[in-house]
């Protein structure tokens, strides 16, 4: 996740003074501070005189940042889009009134240190994407019960991606790990997340499969669940954000991210096939698997995604035909299927026609239609071949009918005693009247013969 906004040109720097020149009957109340891109706001007491702003170029803050840890108050916290640097000091995680912290896109490093052990945690929101932090996951998120948003893309952290965050961060709706260097495989306990609306894992190195466990996801499977989520800050007048790659463009979600449901696993190296329970989240609007080594083929049943808006499985080594299912999904605008394996025609339908772009199909050597070339069994030899093919199933069919009804009528004789009956009485009289007619027709020829000779 990306930056919010463009760094304004006069970041802030010595609000720690501010901070400390506060009364303390002050930095007790409740309060929050935004100095998002330098648009300072402080609410919950009166500013001082002596608060001041200092250019660029001035010498940062650094190592000043403690005096936050008076606040005891604080709930609001957002320092996001300027250019503040160093580590952040251990007791900003031990503010137990604080809600939403944003410290993304600034120059940050350092590593998240744990929790003290009597840490109470109501954080709800934690944006640090767009900084230098690096280390293994933070571990001090484990535990945060009403953590809702998680934002730490464009960092440096490394490792495995914990299997805990399934069971101790459970009320996640939004986890964005994306642009870091994370490595193993995606942990199965991640389906446990029963709000979990917005998964960003793109450019890690993750291996192996996708999880099978992620057609559990409830909050995919039934969009209802993520129109209905509340958080405490929906009284306030402050409103939670976040940066996605949306159909190929870097775009920020505001009020609108409740809306918004998608999984975005590209450039990664996970393997095998892309798992049919998939399909049964059918709360999604976006899906993005592409750069990987997925195989297989698509699922069959990859309609049943009917929210579906941005599907992209391209840079895959995916084979077999386009499922047809595909044609039905109505809101599909993007569909990026290049450079797999793909052959047969394109499906073809309402929705189908209006993806014309033919750079979203290209790389795959036997994928044919519209909007690419005509496929070659189009042509009048294929369509007398395919005749040629109706005919002898008709055949097939009509031989098959024959047989099926004699050995009808057999087992009906055999098993009717009745009918066998009559049957067999009137084939011995028809057997008798024949005998009759050649033993007449023996002594005409008989007489013919002896007339000759006299």
């Amino acid at each position: 996740m990306a930056g919010h906004a463009q760094a304004s040109t006069t970041p802030l720097l010595c609000l720690s003074l501010c901070l400390l020149l506060l009364p303390s009957a002050q930095r007790a109340t409740g309060m929050y501070l935004d100095a998002d891109g330098n648009h300072e706001t402080f609410s919950g007491g009166t500013v001082p005189e002596s608060f001041s702003v200092r250019s660029r170029n001035s010498s940062n803050s650094s190592g000043a940042g403690a005096a936050f840890c008076r606040l005891l108050s604080l709930q609001i916290l957002d320092l996001s889009n300027n250019q503040l640097t160093g580590e952040l000091p251990d007791c900003w995680w031990n503010l137990q009134a604080l809600q939403f912290m944003d410290l993304s896109n600034n120059s940050f490093s350092g590593q998240i240190p744990a929790a003290k052990a009597s840490h109470n945690c109501s954080i709800e929101s934690l944006h640090l994407a767009g900084n230098s932090f690096t280390g293994l996951f933070p571990p001090v998120v484990e535990g945060c019960d009403s953590l809702g948003t998680l934002d730490i893309g464009s960092n440096r952290f490394f490792g495995a991606i914990p299997p805990w965050i399934g069971t101790k961060v459970p009320s996640l709706r939004i986890l964005s790990l994306r642009s870091n260097d994370f490595t193993g495989e995606i942990p199965s306990e991640l389906s446990r997340l029963s709000k979990l609306q917005l998964l960003d894992l793109a450019n890690n190195r993750l291996t192996g499969a996708i999880p099978v466990a992620f057609g559990n996801l409830a909050s995919m499977r039934n969009p209802e669940i993520v129109s209905s989520a509340a958080s405490s800050l929906d009284g306030s007048n402050y409103q939670d954000r976040i940066d996605i790659i949306w159909k190929g463009q870097e775009l920020i979600f505001q009020r609108t991210i409740r809306l918004l449901t998608g999984i975005d696993l590209s450039g990664n190296m996970l393997s095998q096939c892309i798992p049919e329970v998939l399909t049964k989240l059918q709360g999604l609007r976006f899906l993005n698997l592409s750069r990987n080594h997925l195989s297989c083929g698509i699922p069959q049943d990859i309609g049943s995604l009917k929210n579906l808006e941005f599907l992209d499985i391209s840079w895959n080594e995916l084979s077999g035909h386009i499922p047809q299912s595909i044609s039905i999904l109505s809101t599909l605008s993007i569909f990026n299927i290049s450079n797999n394996h793909l052959s047969g025609k394109i499906p073809t339908g309402s929705q189908m026609q209006t993806l014309t772009d033919p750079s979203f199909y290209r790389n795959n050597s036997g994928l044919c239609g519209f909007p690419l070339e005509d496929c070659p069994n189009t042509s009048p030899a294929s369509d007398e071949k395919t005749s040629e093919g109706e005919d002898q199933w008709l055949y097939y069919c009509v031989t098959a009918g024959v047989v099926f009804g004699f050995w009808l009528w057999f087992g009906l004789l055999f098993s009717i005693e009745t009918w066998r009956s009559a049957v067999l009485f009137s084939v011995d009289g028809m057997q008798s009247k024949v005998m009759q007619k050649v033993s007449h027709l023996d002594q005409f020829i008989s007489k013919s013969n002896n007339d000759r000779y006299t």
